[in-house]
């Protein structure tokens, strides 16, 4: 009898929470779209594999790389406001952006509003800062501190993982 409740009660312990949410966690839906009420974007990765190209997927969702000294804001001097390819998430400006010749497009700052989260990345043999959207938790690319302004700070960004809205 006993062993049967040591298998039981993991498994009463794992069922998922079925309370009601409180109004500051309540899901609104929006278009298709489950949204809580801080502006988090919430798909499932069938969902996201239907609106990403199969490159975007892989480097958004599957935290992909692009290749280096190929992406295509890389080299970009133009003035306007990058944002997330996922969910149109304003992150950097071009103000931000700086030549960092690592072969991605780097920023020494994000735009205000907790727009990025960071998580440590220990995969490759490597600790790293994870950078990712904090709208959708798409990957961006890494956070380094090695950047040569006066923020100290060098945001390597996948191109593959932004849009980029030129000034008029």
């Amino acid at each position: 009898m006993y062993r049967l409740l040591l298998l039981i009660v993991p498994v009463i312990a794992c069922r998922p929470d079925t309370t009601t949410p409180t109004p500051q966690t309540a899901t609104i839906i929006q278009t298709g779209v489950a949204a809580d009420t801080t502006g988090k974007i919430k798909r499932t990765e069938a969902e996201w594999k239907a609106i990403l190209t199969p490159e975007q997927y892989h480097v958004l969702r599957e935290k992909g790389t692009d290749a280096r000294f190929t992406g295509k804001y890389t080299y970009t001097k133009d003035k306007g406001t990058y944002s997330c390819a996922a969910c149109g998430n304003a992150l950097f400006t071009s103000d931000m952006k700086f030549d960092s010749e690592c072969g991605w497009p780097s920023f020494d700052k994000e735009l205000a509003g907790d727009r990025i989260k960071t998580v440590e990345d220990r995969s490759y043999g490597m600790i790293r800062t994870e950078i990712l959207c904090a709208r959708c938790g798409s990957h961006l690319g890494h956070l380094f501190d090695d950047g040569p302004t006066l923020t100290g700070k060098r945001y390597c960004v996948n191109s593959t993982s932004l849009n980029f809205k030129k000034e008029n």
